[in-house]
């Protein structure tokens, strides 16, 4: 398989960008896009759209099914994701003798450099029209340097975890004095519920809260393969 050119779509808040060749276009002008695709909600629809509030984004972040919400939010929850940008360009490219088109799911920015993301159930992965674009999709991506990901999912625990964590993400929600006495709390090799338990002054709802908030900022750390409990250990990050 191998492809004799490839451009690059994309839109921004000001202007729309036709066929930039792949092999040049700026991995900072593709973390500014908008969605390429025009996004539409109706009754019956087979897939699950909608719109998520990223703490990582400070804003919304379109998703078209409840996979590809599930992927946002573990790269919301992940301290290395500076941007997330979804639907973010039209990649064309000239493959077999055949011209053709693939809008990916997510294009990340992170501290290891840009990751471009698929989403697809594992069951499809072995259609041959959707390994056959996942093939050449991947090798223009790495061929830029770049990391690219199909992503099909996660261990229940861990992405129940985090669409429980992702309720205590919005920031505002809690007062700088809370979240500074649960700082400063000895967490190390504590459980959850002894942490809780040596925070008297607070107010046990809000100081849960603030705990929890913490966890998904990763200021603290515990297993979440496991679901959450006061029984898990709390750490500091190295």
């Amino acid at each position: 398989m191998s492809a004799e050119w490839a451009t690059v779509s994309f839109r921004t808040e000001s202007a729309v960008a036709e066929d930039e060749p792949w092999t040049v276009v700026d991995s900072a002008v593709l973390s500014n896009t908008v969605p390429w695709r025009t996004f539409r909600w109706y009754k019956g629809q087979r897939h699950y759209s909608g719109l998520y509030w990223s703490a990582t984004m400070r804003d919304h972040v379109v998703y078209e099914s409840r996979l590809e919400l599930s992927r946002l939010i573990f790269a919301d929850f992940d301290q290395a994701v500076q941007r997330i940008l979804a639907q973010p360009f039209l990649l064309k490219a000239k493959v077999d003798g055949k011209i053709r088109k693939h809008i990916p799911d997510y294009f990340l920015v992170t501290d290891e450099g840009p990751a471009v993301v698929d989403v697809k159930p594992e069951r499809l992965l072995t259609k041959p029209a959707v390994a056959y674009t996942f093939a050449w999709t991947r090798r223009l991506v790495e061929a830029r340097g770049w990391r690219y990901e199909v992503w099909s999912g996660a261990q229940p625990p861990e992405l129940e975890n985090l669409r429980f964590l992702a309720g205590y993400r919005r920031p505002w929600l809690f007062g700088a004095a809370l979240l500074d006495e649960v700082r400063g709390a000895d967490v190390e090799g504590r459980t959850f519920g002894e942490v809780l338990r040596g925070l008297p002054g607070c107010d046990p709802a809000a100081a849960r809260a603030g705990v929890l908030h913490l966890l998904w900022r990763g200021e603290l750390k515990t297993d979440l393969s496991t679901p959450l409990s006061d029984r898990h250990q709390l750490v500091r990050p190295a």
